[in-house]
């Protein structure tokens, strides 16, 4: 019987799908909508109504600065400009973001987009809402989108059917907003290695001479001569000015000794144990000494005596600078350790603990040499020596490498790791199935329970959960990126999609078609799993005459060729067209779209309720696609007879698809690899070869003459 579902032709399915979008209001022109792209000012001015100058784009990043007259309101920048990530078009997305001076997030506004996904079947204003959610945070925040809480983090809503694109927005934003706030000193340049501040030993002392302490480097020694004073003027207006006389060029013009002096062996040494607690005492937590004995040109000058400063002498750790004032000065009369030569002015200088002095860094002391040019005006020159503390003398932490920061791929991969297990795991079973579908066949019902379990995971997990389901769009996005800069990122961007196309390749190669689209197509199991339940509750079945389903088949190799051709002119476009597949409205959205969309898709699975697997049979382009490699497929390993068609015709009746021709051939570019005829081939009450061979071997054995031994 032929049912009024077998006389609805491709052209009729085309018509139902174009009045749909236009009753729902969506016309082939919004349908073919591009997003434009916008102009950044007038998001700036909404977001700053009482501004009166914006400033063009301008430095490295490029950045705008907003004004109110004189005050600074807060900077926008685009992220193009800063950080262009590509997104799942291959086009990054283009994002206004406005911070204020503070660093937190103003605005962020989506500019300018080329992502298909969202064009097809995501209203703009998500985009917006999406957007809004960094609005009150801060750039030195660390934000991700969706995923379990993690401490450190500020977690965002994704946006479901297209979350590869708000990672891609997310990490553009976040980067961008990093190096502008860097670049405009709101937040400090990350740091790589961090080394902890070491502390001094101050239960560890041995007695040493003053050779000793300046032998082993516990005590250094800055020297200058007056030639290479001399050296450091010229060029200069001083050049002339207290210049050494003839054959003095080697005196002395500066000798200065000096150390770490709340190190107990430097210390307790130098000034003696009662000297050396006096001093310690006078020290807070996390300050230090240093003392600086000196000859020649006097390291502390006048500038004390009339202001409280010693500008002559600083000293320089990193990328700081340590100046003396009087209160952090003690004057040293006298030296206890033995075999000091004397000393013009001796001096212990405190370091504060809000320099966060590290002992056991490498540091510097500077000395200031000046030259009086005028009245009033002086020039200077500077000399340092290097001070690296003996290791014995201090206890440093180890080094804190912090974890290198993980590319947007990486961090994709890292939270959905459990995913990719369970699907490796899942394809790894099916692999199972196929090795050994020979001894399976061979228990039908449990055969059967099998593979409707995991059709169900399939739709349940990977079409559902996980949104694993492939689209023609992807085989376009996939030779687009072939015929241009191709990389890698762009597809690993969604590790579940990417497993899938790679299993699929693998799939390919060996089987062919048939097996992807029979156990792990989401919406193909679902087509199914219905059709299965139809059938439990006997609801009727129809099926069209052989040579009318075969015709039929071209529908969908029209339909990829279409869609291709679409491709080449636009992608976007493409995409639009390529609605006639429901996977976006099933499973990406979970019907949460416009009802034109979802009468599409709820139509073509009320038709499983008939007929199985209708869409895709006839309809579907990305088994067209796959189906065009079926031939260079390197295993068959569904069995026949030479009896299947001629004159037995059991399995192309009860394949459920049609997919054996009535000559008993298997169409390997429509089987879906259900295994129903693999199980009927073994099965001896059901295969007539089989049930024939058995009536055979019963009658053989009833001829059979038995022989009787007699005495």
């Amino acid at each position: 019987m032929v049912s009024r579902f077998n006389r609805v032709s491709a052209t009729a399915i085309q018509l139902i799908l174009a009045a749909f979008l236009w009753i729902g209001g969506i016309s082939p022109a919004s349908a073919l909508f591009v997003s434009p792209p916008k102009d950044p000012l007038p998001l700036i001015k909404a977001t700053f109504p009482q501004a009166t100058r914006i400033t063009d784009k301008a430095g490295e990043p490029l950045i705008r600065e907003i004004y109110q007259a004189q005050a600074l309101l807060g900077y926008a920048f685009e992220t193009n400009d800063i950080t262009p990530i590509p997104a799942y078009s291959g086009e990054p997305v283009n994002m206004l973001v406005v911070i204020d001076p503070q660093g937190q997030y103003l605005n962020a506004q989506v500019l300018e987009h080329h992502e298909p996904i969202i064009l097809a079947g995501i209203p703009e204003h998500k985009l917006t809402t999406f957007a809004e959610q960094y609005l009150g945070l801060s750039v030195s925040d660390r934000i991700k989108v969706g995923g379990n809480t993690e401490p450190g983090y500020v977690a965002i809503d994704g946006l479901s059917g297209a979350t590869v694109t708000v990672k891609v927005m997310n990490a553009a934003l976040t980067k961008a907003a990093t190096k502008a706030a860097q670049s405009l000193g709101i937040i400090a340049t990350e740091q790589g290695i961090i080394q902890p501040p070491s502390t001094v030993i101050q239960d560890q002392f041995a007695p040493a001479t003053w050779q000793q302490l300046t032998g082993d480097g516990s005590i250094r020694k800055l020297f200058l001569t007056r030639e290479t004073v001399d050296q450091a003027f010229i060029g200069t207006e001083a050049e002339q000015v207290d210049t050494a006389l003839t054959g003095e060029e080697q005196t002395m013009f500066a000798e200065l000794y000096y150390a770490l002096a709340d190190v107990p062996t430097i210390g307790r040494n130098l000034f003696g144990e009662a000297d050396y607690q006096w001093l310690m005492s006078t020290l807070k937590p996390d300050e230090h000494l240093v003392v600086v004995l000196g000859n020649g040109y006097s390291f502390k000058g006048s500038g004390y005596v009339r202001g409280g400063i010693f500008d002559r002498i600083q000293i320089h750790q990193h990328e700081g600078e340590i100046d003396f004032r009087d209160l952090d000065h003690h004057r040293i009369t006298d030296l206890y350790i033995p075999g000091a030569p004397a000393f013009q002015e001796m001096s212990v200088f405190r370091i504060q603990a809000h320099h966060d002095f590290d002992p056991g860094a490498d540091w510097q002391l500077e000395l200031l040499v000046r030259r009086q040019t005028g009245p009033i005006d002086s020039i200077f020159s500077s000399f340092r020596a290097n001070y690296d503390i003996p290791d014995r003398y201090v206890d440093t932490p180890p080094a804190i490498v912090p974890e290198p920061e993980l590319s947007l791929t990486e961090q994709v991969w890292q939270e959905r790791q459990l995913e990719v297990i369970i699907l490796a795991t899942l394809l790894l079973t099916l692999l199972l199935i196929l090795f050994f579908q020979d001894l399976l066949v061979r228990h039908p019902k449990f055969m059967h329970n099998l593979r409707h379990v995991f059709l169900v995971i399939t739709v349940v997990f990977i079409g559902w959960s996980w949104g694993g389901q492939l689209s023609i769009v992807n085989v376009f996005t996939f030779l687009h990126a072939l015929m241009s800069e191709f990389s890698w990122d762009l597809f690993l961007l969604d590790p579940i999609i990417f497993t899938l196309w790679s299993a699929a390749a693998v799939i390919l190669l060996l089987w062919g078609r048939a097996v992807y689209c029979g156990w792990l197509c989401p919406f193909g199991a679902l087509q199914e799993l219905i059709n299965v339940a139809a059938r439990y509750v006997k609801i009727p079945q129809y099926e069209l005459p052989f040579a009318i389903h075969e015709r039929l088949w071209a529908i969908k190799y029209l339909i990829l060729l279409g869609l291709f051709g679409l491709s080449l002119d636009s992608l976007a476009l493409a995409e639009q067209f390529a609605e006639v597949e429901p996977f976006k409205t099933t499973f990406l959205l979970k019907f949460d779209r416009e009802w034109p969309f979802i009468a599409w898709a709820g139509f073509l699975l009320v038709l499983n309720l008939f007929q199985r697997k209708t869409f895709c049979r006839y309809l579907c382009p990305l088994g067209a696609a796959l189906s065009v490699s079926s031939g260079a497929r390197l295993f068959s390993w569904l069995k026949r007879r030479p009896e299947c068609g001629q004159p037995c015709k059991t399995c192309a009746k009860e394949c459920e698809i049609q997919a054996i021709h009535p000559d008993g051939t298997i169409n390997m570019r429509e089987c879906h690899y259900c295994l129903d005829c693999q199980i009927t081939y073994y099965n001896e009450t059901k295969c007539p070869p089989l049930k024939k061979l058995a009536r055979k071997k019963r009658r053989d054995t009833s001829q059979d003459i038995p022989i009787s031994v007699t005495e």
